[in-house]
């Protein structure tokens, strides 16, 4: 007889995982699966996020900053460096070890929990009585049971349908993060979170990056003003970035891959690198969940269907983070976990969409929650906005990096806080007292007169809010 479970976790990356501990806080004997493996063939929980997304691209783009720093602005601060080097091997090995500790700290959790973990692939099988059978695929095929059924299975980097990846010149997030030595012409097609990071990355570290991107507009889905200084900031470092283009046929050789695209006046381009990466966004991961086999409802995304609490068609099945709707963010399929473990244990988890932050973790760091100026307008909401730059902030200044700005948007009359959008140093810090701020419903005039340490960056916050009843102190 199969293993009986009152929750059984499909996928222990940010999504499933946290759903799991939540489910065994509150109670409820659980059980998650998981097929990702490490180099020696051992389970690496955490999904995408930790295994080839968040967790080692931080790593990368710390080290890089590192060198970057040592090379072009230790001299600033009084510090020479002679004879300067990157060993990428090293570099590497490093990261792999950040995931490593991360793969280790999750199977320590689930041991913590008492959640019963199994290394493998998981699939339904059929509806039982009480439940659902599902199959466990790995060094031993198993069966377990579950009253309830949590997928969280993520999602797969979209390849174009003319240049599949093949992780050595074509490259996915994955191969991206892989590569061996920097190469000296790097291609990226597609300017979102995952480009704009790797292509800092290796051009820290030297490589010539041009990135094609067939929108018109940069960043598209950030405040039109915020992204016109990011992108100013991304011109002077010398990341190249070609909009409204439409990429044609891709070879690949032993000199690497030569790319051909119209740029946006329509003429033809020939573009030739070492290595491309493809970052045109995700699709959701049903690979090999059998869907079918208990009629559970998939749109025509592939997404699995669900409704505002995450529940699927089927009674006691339900689906959280990249594998439904909603954005793909790794903290917002936390927040799902939780509130669908909540639920089954008839609580009443809630995750408000509208408070979700973003952020994307280039120099400058580009962060923001709420609504845009542009999506204010459009909606025409009657609206305040200030804005506070960070070349007036004492400590932006001393830390020699003075890029960017806070920007606060208001209701014209009742001041509450619409959205905040930064882009400068450590905006991935600073927009959660912006999320809290908005939870609690906060207006501008309560963040311009809460007392802030200083010198910090986050009075740059406190002046944006001062700056949407035009008084700030410093500007």
């Amino acid at each position: 007889m199969s293993q009986q479970f009152d929750v059984v976790v499909i996928g222990a990356g940010p999504g499933g995982y946290i759903a799991a501990i939540r489910a065994a806080q509150l109670g409820k004997k659980v059980a998650c699966i998981d097929e990702w493996k490490n180099a020696k063939g051992g389970a690496a929980p955490g999904g995408t996020c930790t295994n080839v997304g968040c967790i080692p691209s931080k790593a990368l783009l710390q080290s890089s900053e590192h060198y970057e720093h040592a090379a072009h602005h230790f001299a600033d601060h009084g510090i020479s460096v002679k004879g300067l080097s990157m060993d990428v091997a090293k570099m590497i090995a490093r990261k792999d070890e950040v995931v490593k500790q991360n793969n280790d700290g999750i199977l320590y959790l689930f041991k913590k929990n008492k959640v019963t973990f199994f290394h493998g692939r998981g699939s339904f099988v059929k509806a039982v009585e009480g439940g659902y059978e599902v199959k466990v695929s790995g060094e031993k095929e198993e069966t377990i049971t579950g009253q309830h059924v949590i997928v969280a299975t993520g999602s797969n980097a979209r390849p174009l349908p003319q240049a599949p990846f093949d992780e050595e010149n074509i490259l996915s997030n994955d191969g991206a993060l892989r590569i061996g030595a920097a190469p000296k012409k790097l291609a990226v097609i597609g300017s979102g979170v995952i480009g704009l990071e790797m292509g800092s990355v290796w051009r820290r570290l030297g490589a010539d990056v041009t990135i094609l991107e067939g929108l018109p507009t940069f960043l598209g889905a950030v405040d039109e003003q915020i992204a016109k200084e990011a992108k100013k900031a991304f011109d002077k470092q010398g990341l190249k970035i070609e909009l409204g283009v439409q990429v044609g046929d891709i070879t690949t050789g032993k000199k690497g891959v030569s790319i051909a695209y119209k740029n946006a006046k329509g003429e033809d381009q020939k573009l030739d690198a070492d290595k491309l990466i493809v970052s045109i966004g995700r699709v959701p991961n049903t690979n090999g969940l059998n869907p079918e086999a208990v009629g559970l409802q998939l749109d025509e995304r592939g997404a699995i269907v669900v409704d505002g609490d995450c529940k699927s068609n089927l009674p006691n099945v339900w689906a959280v983070g990249d594998v439904v709707r909603g954005p793909m963010l790794a903290h917002k399929a936390e927040e799902e976990g939780v509130a669908v473990a909540e639920r089954i244990a008839g609580q009443h988890g809630h995750v408000d969409f509208a408070l979700v932050p973003w952020v994307i973790y280039t120099s400058p760091e580009i962060a923001w929650v709420g609504r845009t100026e542009q999506q204010l307008k459009a909606d025409g909401v009657a609206y305040k906005a200030g804005t506070f730059p960070f070349m007036a902030n004492g400590r932006a200044r001393a830390l020699g990096d003075t890029t960017g700005m806070v920007k606060f948007l208001a209701d014209a009359t009742t001041d509450e806080i619409l959205g905040v959008h930064i882009v400068g140093p450590m905006a991935s810090e600073l927009i959660a007292e912006a999320c809290v701020a908005m939870a609690f419903r906060a207006s501008s005039e309560d963040i311009a007169r809460i007392c802030h340490a200083h010198p910090s960056l986050s009075e740059s916050t406190k002046e944006a809010a001062l700056a949407v009843d035009k008084r700030t102190l410093n500007f």
